[in-house]
């Protein structure tokens, strides 16, 4: 619950402050560049995206090789998530972006956070698309569960990450990033300690993760 509302806080400061990208919603970014390309959106908006594109890809990777063949557990992904958040965020509110250029920056660092968060559950908490179709078909077909309330608990928690960020933006600009930290430091501080948790990606599949065709 916390991830996904630091999800939605980090994507609507990066959405509202660096230039109407996305530091985790890949989808959205490659819609994009593709209206980008035929000339439609604003200027520069294709520098941006790839930008935040090959970061999150990159901070995927570097998940993968955290949870693999460094075998680190949760909690030490959550800290270079948080540390990669709480950089941004001091940039931020320092107000030591000032050129283009340190925007591209500051926006690299907020999709490499939401690249690693990627790899951290297998339970999505950066991507809802898959969840939402998926939860909508068993609706469907009468085949809800009690632990769909916790989808449905996602769901509703990007929603009011992307909201607290929006205010903040509206109120106090210099912490419009510092949302996305805090729900960050919170699962850090709920995630169990070294030995009493599970290693990253392992564990029965959820339902709803990826594409739901695929796990239907």
């Amino acid at each position: 619950m916390f991830l996904s509302a630091a999800s939605g806080a980090a994507d609507a400061f990066v959405f509202l402050c660096v230039g109407q990208v996305f530091a985790g919603v890949m989808t959205g970014n490659l819609v994009l560049l593709g209206a980008s390309a035929a000339g439609a959106g604003e200027d520069g908006v294709a520098l941006r995206v790839v930008t935040a594109l090959a970061a999150y890809a990159c901070g995927a990777a570097s998940g993968a090789l955290m949870a693999g063949r460094l075998g680190l557990r949760l909690r030490a992904m959550l800290l270079a998530e948080t540390v990669l958040l709480g950089a941004a965020a001091a940039l931020w509110g320092l107000d030591l972006v000032a050129s283009y250029g340190d925007r591209l920056g500051l926006l690299a660092l907020v999709s490499l956070a939401m690249g690693i968060q990627g790899r951290i559950r297998v339970t999505p908490t950066n991507y809802f698309t898959g969840t939402l179709t998926s939860l909508a078909g068993r609706a469907a077909v009468r085949e809800l569960e009690p632990a769909d309330v916790w989808v449905l608990g996602r769901l509703g928690a990007v929603v009011a990450g992307a909201a607290l960020a929006a205010v903040a933006e509206r109120w106090w600009s210099p912490g419009a990033a510092l949302g996305a930290v805090v729900l960050a430091v919170g699962a850090l501080v709920l995630e169990p300690a070294p030995g009493g948790g599970r290693r990253p990606g392992t564990g029965k599949p959820r339902p709803d993760r990826g594409n739901p065709a695929g796990a239907a």
